[in-house]
């Protein structure tokens, strides 16, 4: 079994253990494959063991703070976005979404600044820390991703400003449940 296999696997199961993939594919591809099987990062061999216990660090915080958060959640039009559960319901279809966290950690920043326009670097730094080539590639995998959830209800978009950035658009206001 590959990594790539392992991962979906564990991401069927759930959604909240952090996944770093360590691979020595180094290939652009590789690396895309690995955050839409649902990897949270992923580095290159060889690579220093600093960093990799610095981002284990980051995730454990982050792990940490959602246990001793309450929860949070958005509604956006007709779809609720529970960022502490990393879910997104759509009540008239019954239908729930599971998000990898770093989905989630970007839709709560959209969700924080609805129907702003948000330069990308500034997404990438607020997001995953940096904002270097290989970062940018996996925020518009992820963005696709948050697209295709988007088609649920069709007042909601997410609207590339071409040279500019990105902007939630959502006719209702988007408004923190909890």
């Amino acid at each position: 079994m590959d990594g790539f296999t392992l991962a979906r696997e564990i991401r069927e199961r759930n959604d909240n253990i952090p996944i770093i993939f360590t691979s020595s594919r180094y290939m652009e591809q590789d690396k895309l494959n690995g955050f839409e099987c649902g990897g949270d990062d992923y580095l290159v061999k060889p690579f220093n063991m600093e960093e990799l216990l610095c981002r284990m660090d980051v995730f454990m915080k982050r792990s940490r703070l959602l246990q001793n958060d309450k929860q949070i959640v958005f509604r956006l039009g007709s779809l609720i976005f529970n960022y502490s559960e990393f879910k997104i319901y759509h009540p008239p279809t019954c239908q729930t979404i599971n998000l990898p966290p770093k989905e989630a950690e970007l839709l709560k920043f959209l969700c924080d600044n609805p129907n702003k326009r948000l330069k990308r670097e500034g997404i990438l730094l607020s997001v995953w820390g940096n904002d270097d080539f290989f970062t940018g590639r996996s925020m518009d995998v992820y963005l696709t991703r948050i697209r295709k959830h988007f088609k649920l209800d069709n007042t909601i978009k997410l609207e590339t400003i071409h040279g500019k950035g990105l902007r939630l658009v959502i006719e209702s206001e988007v408004s923190r449940v909890l």
